[in-house]
């Protein structure tokens, strides 16, 4: 007689009560999924993450806390065998590009229907990457450049990219450094090294080019 296969442990990590347990019940009724663990921000997904060790972490990219950054690179220096998957409204490629480079195993749109979420969930067990098929050629392009040769948003380490991010968006300074859990002497520091890499000399200017640049959203 075969053995039973033991279910995929799975943690959800979303500020939004209500999309965790939309999900939980989506992923649970597909019957080879177990939900051992939810949080809603970043503190308590990596409490979370060392008290259940699951096997997959599904992450919101913008979650309170310092968003998904921190989370990613704290697994990946713990060495842990979790596999990431971060799940997020961001359709831009310079997201995806991030969140890869920073250690995760798969990147979805919240658009996608269930079924892509699951397929990403297989696949990141199999030690595969997933990237959503609507980003996931640009994404496979922008990786495989050197980073010598990268310019732009592309040239940016991920702390630069989030705050340009951020203060794309409107947020002053300190309010930044509060989202991202830095000082505000470092927040000054890398908006300093962003606009010096963007060749920007205002935060307007700033703004701008995060709106035109699909950064903001």
């Amino acid at each position: 007689m075969t053995a039973k296969r033991p279910k995929v442990r799975v943690v959800l990590v979303d500020d939004h009560t209500l999309v965790r347990e939309a999900l939980s019940t989506l992923l649970c009724s597909c019957g080879w999924i177990e939900v051992v663990g939810q949080a809603g921000d970043s503190p308590r997904a990596l409490s979370t993450l060392v008290s259940q060790k699951p096997d997959v972490l599904v992450l919101d990219y913008s979650i309170p806390g310092g968003g998904a950054l921190p989370v990613i690179e704290q697994v990946v220096r713990s060495r842990s065998r979790t596999r990431i998957i971060v799940l997020t409204v961001h359709e831009s490629i310079h997201y995806a590009v991030r969140v890869l480079e920073a250690g995760a195993h798969g990147y979805v749109i919240k658009s996608s229907a269930v079924e892509e979420l699951l397929e990403a969930i297989r696949s990141v067990r199999r030690d595969e990457v997933y990237v959503t098929p609507q980003v996931s050629h640009k994404v496979i392009h922008s990786l495989r450049r050197p980073r010598r040769d990268r310019v732009g948003v592309e040239a940016l380490s991920a702390r630069e990219f989030e705050l340009l991010r951020l203060l794309g968006s409107g947020m002053s300074l300190r309010q930044t450094s509060e989202s991202l859990n830095i000082s505000p002497s470092t927040a000054s520091t890398y908006r300093t090294r962003l606009m010096s890499k963007l060749e920007l000399s205002s935060t307007a200017e700033l703004i701008r080019f995060a709106i035109e640049n699909d950064v903001v959203g």
